[in-house]
């Protein structure tokens, strides 16, 4: 991902191998008859994809602890439903940078580093009976003691800025912008920094004039801003939106496309985005999502992440409304290889430094046990 070091905000950069790989579908094509590019990201030696945490937020981490360092960061604390998590452990480990991770106890499996031991700079918290909601709630709270900083999530423009190298390098392999951007979205940010990447090529004049249109998928039963957008609504209404969420996060078929608190509101956030390229959203249900994952690693011949399915799956429903006849169509797998990486290398999983009752576990108790 380097190779965009001018467009990142760093002054320097770190160790990491991982970087999208945008190539020309032809299986997949063919059985769809639409014109589809793949920005693939995970492991998949063949097309050149080492990507070892077999998630694109392995593009988030990297200029993220670096900007750290250079603002002059000692630790950092964020919580992750797994992938998040997993990149920057995994860049922890390589960095030495210390990183506190929080997860629902129930998402533990998903945090491991890929051929080496985790390094003694990652403390891993599981909160029992909790969703990632619950997670971000502690750790913004472990974030306003003294020396520890939050990762910043949308706010933080090193994480956007690395998730748009996805639309960088798409945009470098194809010679131009696609007409169509699909993507599975949670808290959205991955779509906010495709359509910020996409204002500064189009500012660079070299790759179009046009705006992507946003396609982001959410995963039902979960999808308040699909319900908020297709009410022409700014804001999202819990009561409205995502009445019981707790219930519909547990019966999602990809539980890391969950966020209660999404940018979507804010100036610049998910609703803008949306809007400046005539996006559309997407509901997403398992058996969709189910099905697309059959077809994708059938068609395409590599294995790929729940989140990635679910886009996949609206990438499906597009085809059959017949929207994307003459056009170039960017399909983001944002993760994938798992399977194929376990088979080529051991994975090790990390343990929780500690395990708390819920959110409102005490913090200066958790970080005597942690420091």
């Amino acid at each position: 991902m380097w190779k965009f070091y001018d467009w990142l905000p760093a002054r320097s950069h770190t160790e990491s191998r991982g970087a999208t790989v945008t190539y020309r579908s032809d299986s997949l094509s063919r059985e769809l008859d639409i014109d589809l590019y793949v920005a693939f990201n995970g492991y998949w030696p063949e097309r050149g994809a080492e990507m070892l945490t077999c998630s694109f937020k392995e593009l988030e981490a990297p200029p993220t602890i670096v900007r750290a360092r250079e603002h002059g960061g000692k630790a950092m604390v964020l919580a992750s439903a797994g992938n998040t998590g997993r990149a920057f452990a995994y860049l922890s480990t390589v960095t030495g940078f210390p990183l506190i991770v929080v997860v629902p106890e129930r998402n533990v499996e998903r945090l491991w580093i890929p051929g080496r031991e985790p390094g003694p700079s990652v403390r891993l918290i599981a909160v029992r009976d909790a969703d990632y909601s619950d997670a971000i709630a502690l750790a913004d709270r472990i974030a306003a003691l003294p020396g520890i900083m939050p990762e910043g999530g949308a706010k933080n423009v090193a994480r956007r800025d690395g998730m748009g190298t996805v639309m960088l390098d798409a945009a470098v392999a194809m010679k131009a912008m696609p007409d169509d951007y699909f993507q599975a979205i949670g808290s959205g940010t991955g779509g906010i920094a495709a359509w910020e990447a996409a204002l500064r090529l189009r500012d660079d004049g070299r790759f179009g004039a046009g705006l992507p249109r946003l396609h982001l998928a959410q995963n039902r039963p979960f999808v308040p801003m699909l319900h908020a957008w297709e009410a022409g609504r700014r804001d999202i209404r819990p009561d409205m939106d995502m009445p019981d969420a707790k219930r519909a996060i547990a019966e999602m078929y990809s539980d890391v496309l969950s966020n209660r608190s999404p940018p979507y509101s804010i100036r610049g956030g998910v609703y803008d985005a949306l809007k400046d390229t005539g996006g559309i959203v997407y509901g997403v249900t398992r058996a969709e999502a189910e099905r697309a994952k059959r077809l994708f690693e059938e068609r395409e011949g590599i294995d790929i992440l729940p989140p990635a399915a679910v886009a996949v799956a609206a990438l499906l429903q597009a085809c059959e409304r017949g929207i994307l006849e003459g056009r170039r169509v960017l399909l983001n797998i944002t993760g994938g290889g798992q399977e194929r990486l376990e088979k080529e290398m051991p994975v090790y999983r990390i343990e929780p430094a500690q395990e708390v009752p819920g959110p409102d576990a005490p913090v200066e108790q958790i970080m005597e046990v942690l420091l």
